[in-house]
């Protein structure tokens, strides 16, 4: 009797720590290193807190082994619907395969997993968009009638697919202005090359990007940024545009510029709207950024995964060829942040608040 009273309680401790561990959604982010991915983490927790499902959210930390073991642990854990982040768009048709196998549904965050047909959907701002943003704000910062202005061009990494989509629209807004002689790109060979051509194939951005890569790394960033400057002639400086692919890059290729004592002034561009920024933005250390609401994406993201696991199907706003399929997207809209506006559109709505800076 003792011996079946201490196997019925071994069960019920059992039973009651799978449904402690059951999963039904799970997410996975590239790393808690940069500021954008834990600020993701935090809008994830907010917008999950009042839903009746159970949500576990992991880091890869770069890694694409990593993100693996992350997407077995969650489906180990029961989970139905895995939303992921991937660091390498390539390495991570993987994880999504090892998601699919296992009967889940995936979802591609943010930035879409290449090369595989077991992505379901992808939930993202567009990303051809924030490029268009950029260049247009350069182009307005133009003083009309000049010529020869130096541009200096920065991009993401070669393993991530947004770094083309995001450079395919900055190219797209700036090349006409690079081929009638507005602009005078500095720190790329392959980019005058091409600049009399305003569609570019994947391998043409390729090469273009493969000069001007960050590798969405500060340091590299940085770095980059100091050669281009030390290779640069005094005609090369003075006010000058750059084209930067991220808050993180441009708060470390701006604070390389402004330490050049030949550049007078420079606009710069960013996107994510990270808190560090937005002081840069207040501060006049950097020009602008794209604020993608992350609230938008992380809501479009658990209501596509909460209709998933109800047996329904998300409305889509258009789709995106991953090199093996057309992801069906789901689409959240971006807005263009400086000093201007910074307060109405980013403390205003509730986003930040306003203790969270020196005015």
């Amino acid at each position: 009797m003792k011996k079946l009273l201490l196997i019925s309680t071994f069960l019920v401790m059992l039973f009651a720590s799978a449904l402690t561990f059951a999963v039904d959604i799970g997410v996975v982010l590239p790393t808690n290193v940069e500021p954008r991915w834990v600020q993701d983490e935090t809008r994830f927790k907010e917008a999950l807190k009042d839903t009746k499902y159970t949500v576990e959210i992991l880091f890869s930390q770069g890694s694409p082994a990593t993100e693996r073991q992350n997407v077995e642990a969650l489906v180990a854990k029961g989970a139905k619907v895995i939303i992921i982040c991937p660091h390498d768009a390539v390495a991570a048709a993987a994880s999504a395969e090892v998601a699919k196998k296992a009967g889940a549904y995936v979802i591609s965050y943010d930035r879409l997993i290449m090369g595989t047909d077991a992505v379901d959907y992808y939930v993202t701002f567009d990303s051809v968009e924030v490029g268009k943003a950029w260049g247009n704000f350069l182009i307005q910062n133009v003083k009309k009638g000049t010529k020869g202005n130096p541009l200096y061009l920065y991009a993401g990494a070669l393993s991530d697919n947004n770094s083309f989509l995001f450079f395919q629209g900055a190219w797209e807004a700036l090349q006409p202005k690079i081929f009638d002689g507005t602009f005078r790109v500095i720190n790329s060979s392959e980019a005058v090359k091409l600049m009399n051509k305003k569609n570019l194939t994947r391998d043409e951005m390729a090469r273009i990007i493969g000069q001007v890569t960050t590798n969405w790394d500060f340091n590299v960033a940085k770095r980059k940024a100091e050669d281009d400057l030390t290779k640069a002639k005094t005609t090369d400086k003075g006010t000058v545009y750059i084209l930067a692919p991220n808050d993180g890059t441009a708060r470390a290729i701006a604070d390389a510029f402004r330490a050049d004592k030949a550049v007078k002034q420079y606009y710069i561009t960013g996107q994510d709207a990270e808190k560090a920024s937005v002081q840069y933005i207040i501060d006049g250390k950097q020009s602008m950024t794209v604020f993608k609401d992350v609230r938008l994406l992380v809501k479009d993201s658990i209501n596509a995964a909460q209709l998933l696991l109800q047996g329904k199907k998300p409305a889509t706003s258009g789709s995106y060829d991953n090199g093996k399929i057309k992801v069906p997207a789901i689409q959240s809209q971006i807005q263009v942040i400086t000093k201007d506006n910074v307060k109405k559109i980013l403390i205003d709505s509730g986003y930040y608040s306003e203790k969270d800076f020196q005015w």
